[in-house]
């Protein structure tokens, strides 16, 4: 019992930080103090029960977290299933981004390379090749060069 509320107190206090999303925060809380896996997974039910711990919420804050910083769909898509959220959860969360995948593409692709479209191929491949690794869609790659 007494390392259950050990386990819990660091659970609290690595959300106090910021959102976790289940998985994640298993791992973390796993590192930090000895749990057996039953008593760990009492403690994650109790912090969902009590609304602290959220995969929904984490996946909306990650988003938003990942759109500020230029990435796209498929990479932001990839890593929430990295942290363990579900591809409902996921997906449901993308679809209720306000954002506009098309726009963010060009945006990153001018802030890089500048407001001019190249018209060379290898140099246009090039760019495209950077979105692509930002985790943009090919529809959005193609609409950041018109």
């Amino acid at each position: 019992m007494a390392d259950e509320r050990g386990c819990e107190a660091v659970a609290v206090r690595l959300l106090a930080q910021r959102e976790h999303s289940r998985y994640e925060l298993a791992q973390k809380v796993r590192q930090r103090c000895e749990c057996d896996q039953a008593s760990l997974n009492q403690v994650l039910d109790k912090l969902q029960d009590m609304g602290y711990l959220d995969d929904a919420r984490y996946a909306a804050a990650f988003i938003r977290s990942s759109i500020s910083r230029g990435r796209g769909a498929q990479r932001i898509s990839y890593e929430l299933r990295e942290n363990g959220v579900d591809n409902a959860i996921a997906s449901q969360a993308l679809a209720e981004a306000d954002v506009d995948w098309h726009v963010l593409a060009s945006e990153q692709r001018e802030k890089k390379f500048g407001r001019e479209i190249p018209a060379d191929y290898k140099e246009r491949a090039r760019q495209s090749r950077f979105l692509a690794g930002r985790g943009f869609y090919t529809d959005a790659i193609k609409a950041a060069f018109q």
